[in-house]
């Protein structure tokens, strides 16, 4: 449940009404054709619907426990304290209305419309307002007459409590909301031969499936991953598209699909897939794109080139999909999909290694993956996305491994990237996470916002910016940011993970392990895609250890460190463990070698991490605090 903290308070005769906020799930409905009704008979439609509410609308609420804190005519907005209630007086709600309507003319039919989010709300007396409130209205209105449209929030808490299906709608811009809404259709499950597909309301929705690697050498999975992902960046470039992000996808990666089944479990109208051979200086590509409600190939094509063409199909892949779903490709659009990141067929072979090297996590796959952005850029020293991986390779190892790499040192090699490209996101991102390091939060703020602008939907810029804020131990600006990155990376672990740590600093434990749980299914997912990254499994020890699940997060922390046993991160995590189950002892014997390694920005986190709060009353805690020089007077 999530914890209802605030009540109003009276003093000396008169009313102070408090603001404050709290976590709050609201659902937002609305009566369809309402006006229509109006003209059609006044009367007689007010006493429907005040028969309505006191037979059926207001006993529901009252049921899951949620209360009607605003009436606007035609629509309500209802305060719950818990998701899964929400959903279930949604559901109640929509699935009651068809039977009340039965003895009616069509035409007097009463139908809802409802959205329901859940996020940080502002409390006014018995008012709510705030952006959470603003978005819940806004879903409502892109859902269909008697449907109910939902956050990715609203998603992630739900999960498979209920049984219900989730119909991924993409991302959609809606009125006076800074940031596109990331949106789900709610209904009921059904047999899989007769569930439905998403209606196309606007943009058609398209999921890229990574392309299979059919070469004879299975370390070319690189090579096939990167053409999977260079579509997924180029289609998500058409403003006329939405393109499930990469993480969503990968999911599905090295499972046998039945199309129908995957386009209705994703949500999209449209799948592509394909796969990729290469064979020396060749490569043979195939692509098909298929209509999800009835797996009709609208389009199918192989391509045997020479390796240095790479681009030019990846183009005319692209270009050829945007035409085939008639979306007008807009001249900055089409310059952007041209424009090829290298000429220099090594150069990027070589940046794709380091990508994957990259994401294993661990401190040896930084230095591999450092080196073959190294390489990279000595093949094309103009290569701007080279640059960036260096920089980024070089704040991991200095801010998790203790590594003697300067920021201006990282700083002049994003500076090379941005006199290529001065609006590439990534590189203010990099620039961002660097000042994060370095203490330098005027800097880190302005560089974070700079990434913001170019790319608003930049997941890198939204995690680290909000890591950056819980850092110096701005708790509710890191709240926003966190829950802005679990829209923007519905599948990922670490920013749902540290959403769950900010609301625990905020003194909001009901609503931190909400989030918690959703954090372990996450990282179970994560850590069977990459076994070999200790990431996942340091991250899924502290949950179950927040959560008070002794057994589990010793045998979580356990399999961290045979992952990689002298990572000075998994010693900060297990020490994290420890506290938390009180072996206070055990978490100093670790922290004592772990400060010797840490960087500055790792030591200010270790100052506002809740995981040691217990840890803060032990007698060791004195002496931990000193040799974490110069940052305790912050």
């Amino acid at each position: 449940m999530l914890g209802r903290s605030w009540f109003p308070r009276w003093s000396a005769g008169l009313a102070e009404v408090e603001t404050a906020r709290r976590l709050a799930a609201i659902m937002a409905a609305d009566i369809v054709g309402y006006s229509r009704l109006m003209e059609a008979n006044e009367e007689r439609t007010l006493a429907s619907l005040r028969q309505l509410r006191h037979e059926f609308f207001d006993p529901a609420v009252a049921k899951h426990r949620g209360r009607i804190f605003k009436t606007i005519g035609d629509g309500f907005l209802v305060e719950f304290g818990s998701v899964i209630d929400a959903t279930r007086c949604a559901m109640e709600v929509q699935g009651g209305m068809p039977h009340r309507n039965e003895a009616l003319p069509e035409d007097r039919h009463i139908k809802f419309r409802v959205g329901l989010h859940v996020g940080d709300m502002i409390v006014e007396g018995d008012d709510i307002y705030g952006d959470g409130v603003n978005i819940a209205a806004r879903l409502e209105g892109l859902a269909a007459p008697g449907g109910i449209a939902c956050s990715a929030a609203v998603r992630d808490h739900v999960g498979h409590k209920l049984d219900i299906d989730f119909v991924d709608q993409g991302e959609k811009a809606v009125k006076n909301i800074a940031q596109p809404l990331h949106v789900y259709f709610v209904g009921p499950v059904r047999a899989e031969e007769h569930a439905p597909f998403p209606a196309h309301r606007g943009k058609p929705t398209i999921a890229i499936l990574p392309f299979a690697n059919m070469s004879s050498d299975a370390e070319q999975e690189f090579f096939s991953d990167g053409i999977t992902e260079d579509l997924i960046t180029d289609l998500s470039k058409v403003s006329g598209l939405q393109v499930l992000s990469r993480n969503t996808v990968f999911t599905f990666k090295g499972k046998a699909q039945n199309l129908q089944q995957t386009a209705r479990q994703l949500g999209v109208e449209y799948l592509v897939e394909g796969s990729v051979r290469k064979a020396g200086s060749k490569v043979r590509i195939t692509a098909q794109l298929i209509e999800g409600a009835t797996d009709h190939h609208l389009w199918a094509e192989r391509f045997d080139r020479d390796l240095t063409d790479i681009f030019a199909v990846q183009d005319e892949i692209t270009k050829t999909i945007v035409a085939q779903l008639r979306v007008k490709l807009l001249p900055d659009e089409r310059a952007a999909i041209e424009d090829a990141p290298t000429q220099n067929i090594e150069a990027y072979t070589a940046f794709l290694k380091g990508k994957q090297i990259f994401r294993v996590g661990t401190r040896q796959s930084l230095v591999r993956a450092r080196q073959m952005y190294a390489r990279a850029l000595e093949l094309d020293p103009s290569y701007a996305m080279a640059y960036v991986g260096l920089a980024n390779c070089a704040s991991y190892l200095k801010s998790f491994h203790g590594f003697d790499i300067t920021a201006d040192e990282i700083l002049a090699t994003i500076d090379k990237a941005l006199r290529i490209n001065p609006a590439l996101a990534e590189a203010h991102a990099a620039r961002g996470i660097v000042f994060a390091i370095d203490d330098r939060r005027e800097e880190s703020i302005a560089a974070f916002r700079k990434a913001l602008e170019s790319d608003p939907n930049n997941w890198e810029a939204t995690y680290h910016f909000g890591r950056f804020y819980f850092t110096i131990g701005d708790f509710q600006s890191a709240l926003a940011l966190f829950l802005r990155a679990m829209e923007l990376q519905p599948e990922d672990y670490e920013s749902v993970t540290f959403l769950s740590m900010t609301l625990e600093a905020l003194g909001r434990r009901a609503e931190g392990v909400t989030y918690a749980q959703i954090a372990v299914k996450r990282a179970k997912q994560a850590l069977s895609q990459t076994p070999e990254n200790p990431r996942p499994a340091q991250l899924l020890a502290n949950i179950h250890a927040y959560l008070g699940e002794r057994q589990h997060a010793e045998a979580w922390i356990k399999r961290a460190f045979e992952i990689d046993p002298d990572d000075n991160h998994v010693r900060y995590n297990a020490a994290c463990v420890y506290s938390m189950l009180g072996e206070f002892d055990k978490a100093f014997d670790l922290l004592d070698i772990w400060v010797h390694h840490a960087a500055r920005d790792s030591k200010l986190w270790f100052l506002s991490d809740p995981d040691f709060t217990a840890l803060r009353r032990h007698p060791r805690y004195a002496d931990l605090l000193k040799q974490i020089e110069g940052v305790v007077g912050r």
